[in-house]
């Protein structure tokens, strides 16, 4: 008997420097789609996350909260092991595995905590219409509990049962990704400042997904040729894209900055960042390299504990999903516009500007060209010589009187959101302060202990 033993796994909140998570994993975004998430059927997209790609991808012990996922299989193993040793020989990625575990698990406890091994086809059915009619969940988070079930009782389980080939996927709804016209995208560029306004320049002038975006490393940019090096993006690829001119010189100024702190963290005995795969066993001094290092490293250091180096880790998504949220906001913009909805809008103006479709797939890492064809359902076509049944009834002129009325309210409008925007800055300078507060004290606290 089969006994799941754990408590459903939380998402990571913050990159744990040290641990799977630290190699991020994915925004969860699919390009045709943005925050309609994967189909679920391969590498976990989609809302949950699922990025297949990722930097690092050294050996590790698994999380704590999942040590104790399932009794034993065999003598001295336990299933939850085995489930995560299955997916790694699989090339999964650390969020996809996270994913499924965490799917397993509410699968078990949706049941009563039985044996899975017990349960059939009208189980996993059951568990599958909670999550559509209860919990309300998209087809491709649908899709991805059934995929990770798929995997439990086939890869896992080794069940070999004729009712699993059954069960029916759920239909994926069609959905237009969002897009910023450009006047739009000008705005929100214009409320970012410092690295989050160097980030999002790249996410709109460059085409890159968030984490491909704070996983650059500085070998990643050749400014001679101005092209940008994604390594191991989504579903594990290696692509180019190109380095805006408009970029260039804050991005190098930039550097320069990055450079010099690097110096001083060398200078303290520290420096270090984590290496992909096992290249760090292969070349143990590479991590203290200046190539190697992240282009927007964070702020804070931390202490690695199996090789006891003082690292630094790359700057997490989070932190610029709040400055570009913010930033739409101020814009006043009442689009649902987020980090993604800047590389979608890369596209559709490469399309709008004659750009081939094919060149546009290549830029973006899509696999299939019908990803990309979906930015022509969402591009500014022009409908000139299409006119409205509304338009074609005769137009009454508007009096002096309603002219001049709709123009003091047309100013209120506007005063009004000026006002909004500055106690939006007041609230943000205010938590900047609170911020500087916290590190002025660890500091303190740091030089303390030393």
């Amino acid at each position: 008997m089969y006994e799941i033993g754990i408590h459903p796994i939380p998402p990571p909140l913050i990159a744990e420097p040290g641990s799977r998570y630290g190699r991020g994993g994915g925004d969860g975004d699919d390009d045709a789609g943005g925050d309609a998430g994967g189909d679920g059927r391969g590498d976990a997209g989609g809302d949950a996350g699922g990025d297949a790609g990722g930097d690092c991808r050294a050996e590790r012990d698994p999380p704590a909260h999942t040590a104790g996922l399932v009794r034993s299989l065999q003598p001295g193993q336990r299933l939850g092991d085995r489930a995560r040793a299955i997916m790694n020989r699989r090339r999964y990625s650390s969020r996809t595995i996270d994913t499924y575990l965490r799917w397993m698990v509410r699968y078990w406890e949706f049941h009563g905590r039985q044996d899975p091994a017990l349960l059939g086809a009208e189980h996993v059915t059951a568990f599958l219409n909670h999550l559509a009619t209860r919990r309300r969940v998209s087809a491709s988070t649908q899709n991805q509990a059934l995929a990770a079930l798929l995997l439990l009782y086939k890869q896992v389980l080794e069940i070999d049962l004729p009712w699993l080939d059954s069960l029916v996927w759920a239909k994926k709804s069609k959905r237009l990704p969002v897009v910023l016209i450009r006047d739009e995208v000008d705005a929100v560029l214009d409320e970012l400042h410092g690295v989050h306004h160097l980030m999002a320049s790249l996410l709109y002038g460059s085409g890159l997904r968030l984490t491909e975006c704070c996983r650059l490393r500085v070998m990643d940019i050749d400014f001679e040729t101005d092209k940008i090096t994604v390594r191991r993006g989504k579903g594990d690829k290696d692509r180019t894209t190109i380095l805006p001119e408009h970029v260039k010189q804050q991005l190098q100024v930039h550097l320069k900055a990055m450079r010099a702190q690097h110096r001083r963290d060398r200078a303290n005995r520290a420096g270090w960042v984590e290496l992909p795969g096992a290249y760090g066993r292969k070349s143990p001094s590479a991590a203290g390299e200046w190539r190697w290092q992240w282009v927007f490293p964070a702020v804070r250091t931390y202490l690695h504990d199996q090789t006891a180096q003082r690292r630094r880790h790359h700057r997490h998504q989070s932190t610029l999903q709040r400055a570009v949220s913010l930033a739409v906001r101020l814009a006043g913009i009442n689009k649902r516009a987020g980090c993604h909805t800047l590389r979608h809008s890369f596209a559709t103006h490469l399309l709008e500007d004659g750009v081939d479709i094919r060149t546009i797939q290549k830029l973006m890492g899509h696999k299939d060209v019908s990803t990309t064809m979906i930015y022509t359902h969402v591009m500014d076509t022009t409908y000139s010589h299409v006119q409205s049944p509304l338009d074609q009834r005769r137009r009454r002129g508007r009096s002096p009187r309603q002219q001049q009325g709709q123009g003091q309210g047309q100013r209120e409008r506007e005063r009004e959101r000026e006002r909004e925007r500055e106690r939006e800055r007041e609230r943000e300078r205010e938590r900047e302060r609170e911020r500087e507060r916290e590190r002025r004290t660890r500091i303190a606290d740091d030089w303390g202990e030393e």
